[in-house]
């Protein structure tokens, strides 16, 4: 993903931009993109949504089954996370098996989504040992123009808020349950380029960051999750810049989220 082809001469044009703390698209350093949530664009889902961030699209929908906990974990539901990079979004994506582009968004997802509590498993059990709640979150990217870990789990946020546990034959009551939710987790990813943070990396961005960091929070600002990625490094000082950073931005994430649940 981040390894997209770009021709020397933009390399450099992109690089001596970074130097002047200019972006291609005009935003600040630290200016996030528009962002838009559209909530429950997909009837058949428990709960689901789009997502566009600048030109990044991703859907989410959430379907929720019954089936078996683990074994060391009888009293738990189960929350598994799938993310499809398919070459209709972008020719850098190719068919075949998950890319472990495709496998660190979703841990990264899960991880945001599970280490701030949003949701706790233990509410979705039905019978201790036997039956649980399993809910699949599905995330499709529809057009990457950079930036899918965010823009990823603001969907799957979003239809986890909209999401309803199915009645029929599951012993819980005559209409559908609405998941209850506890926390509302938001990310943002920053690059490195030279010596300049820049937040919510479009595409060009992303093929030129040395290094890549992703923070996310409750609503609290208490930090939930971190992902390093590529080869390059952050000191200290501006991995605090990235989470402060982080803390101001989730407001308006969570704004966006709050729009599209109601």
């Amino acid at each position: 993903m981040s390894d997209a082809m770009v021709s020397a001469l933009k390399r450099d044009y992109l690089h001596e931009m970074a130097l002047r703390e200019q972006r291609v698209d005009g935003r600040k350093p630290d200016e996030m993109r528009k962002l838009e949530v559209i909530g429950n664009p997909i009837g058949t889902a428990e709960g689901s949504a789009l997502v566009h961030l600048g030109g990044t699209s991703v859907i989410v929908g959430v379907k929720a089954a019954v089936g078996s906990p683990f074994a060391d974990r009888p009293k738990d539901g189960v929350i598994i996370t799938n993310t499809e990079l398919v070459p209709m979004a972008s020719p850098s994506f190719e068919p075949g098996p998950p890319s472990k582009d495709s496998i660190e968004i979703a841990r990264v997802v899960d991880r945001s989504i599970r280490e701030s509590k949003m949701l706790e498993l233990g509410e979705l059990c039905i019978k201790e040992g036997e039956k649980v709640w399993m809910l699949n979150i599905d995330i499709h990217a529809i057009n990457y123009d950079g930036n899918l870990f965010d823009a990823a789990l603001i969907g799957a946020v979003t239809a986890l808020k909209l999401a309803k546990l199915p009645a029929k034959d599951k012993g819980i009551g005559p209409e559908n349950v609405p998941l209850k939710v506890h926390h509302t987790p938001a990310s943002t990813t920053a690059v490195k380029i030279g010596r300049n943070i820049f937040i919510d990396p479009q595409i060009d961005e992303e093929s030129v960051a040395e290094a890549r960091l992703t923070v996310g929070v409750d609503e609290h600002g208490a930090l939930r999750a971190m992902q390093k990625g590529l080869a390059g490094s952050f000191t200290v000082d501006e991995v605090k810049y990235i989470i402060r950073i982080s803390q101001q931005i989730a407001h308006k994430t969570r704004e966006a989220i709050h729009r599209a649940t109601g």
